[in-house]
């Protein structure tokens, strides 16, 4: 799940939360509902400064790409092999010929979880590769490229010296797609909805039959608002 995708099932929840605090009276629920309500609301600001942020380095990563290109058309990179050391991730990219082409024409531009390789000029293509969302941050002041015999090999700086087991946090989430997950505790990748769901599970619990009532209309409502709202997408 992509940062844009988890704020929108943040949005969601905080609309459910506050639906039901226009309807519960009881003081104890509507405490635990405005603290989970604030909960979410830190959250969806963490998540869209990370989106900013992201975003940012994109942007720049393009104007780079774009004042740096030289005549000619370019292709896309698409197979490299990647190991790693406890100090650096090394990202292997083969391009025949690549180390007769002048140095400064091999650039590579770092980010805090992101690297673009452009090189110009080689057989009279521009060759580019940029990789984003690496699975761990990486120093881009400390990283840096080396020009092999037909190869070029980007050194990313690890923050940390903890084994990568993925490259990207897409190669990441595709693989815990492949397989269900059932460790209780939650990581950084979690479902977001998950703790207002247990909120509302425990509340649910334990409340009496008009406690309940109020919560199985809120959450119709809910849904059906999520609902309408789908269906005037195009």
């Amino acid at each position: 799940m992509d940062i844009g995708e988890q704020i929108l099932q943040l949005q969601n929840d905080l609309d459910e939360v506050k639906l039901l605090l226009e309807k519960v009276t009881r003081k104890r629920i509507q405490d635990i509902l405005a603290s989970e309500q604030k909960k979410i609301e830190a959250e969806i600001s963490k998540k869209q400064q990370q989106q900013q942020k992201l975003l940012k380095e994109k942007e720049e990563m393009e104007k780079t790409l774009h004042s740096s290109v030289s005549k000619g058309y370019t292709v896309k990179i698409n197979n490299y092999g990647w190991d790693q050391s406890d100090k650096f991730v090394k990202i292997y990219i083969t391009l025949n010929g690549v180390h007769k082409i002048p140095a400064e024409n091999v650039e590579v531009t770092f980010a805090d979880r992101s690297f673009m390789v452009l090189i110009k000029d080689l057989d009279g293509k521009n060759h580019q590769m940029t990789v984003n969302n690496l699975l761990n941050s990486v120093d881009s002041q400390e990283s840096y490229r080396k020009v092999k015999t037909d190869m070029v090999l980007v050194m990313c700086k690890k923050k940390t010296s903890k084994k990568w087991e993925f490259l990207t946090q897409v190669e990441k989430q595709a693989k815990e797609k492949q397989k269900p997950s059932l460790d209780a505790d939650a990581d950084a990748d979690a479902d977001p909805s998950e703790g207002l769901m247990n909120v509302l599970k425990k509340i649910y619990a334990e409340g009496d039959d008009e406690m309940k009532r109020t919560i199985n209309k809120a959450w119709a409502e809910s849904r059906d608002k999520q609902s309408k709202g789908e269906e005037m997408e195009f």
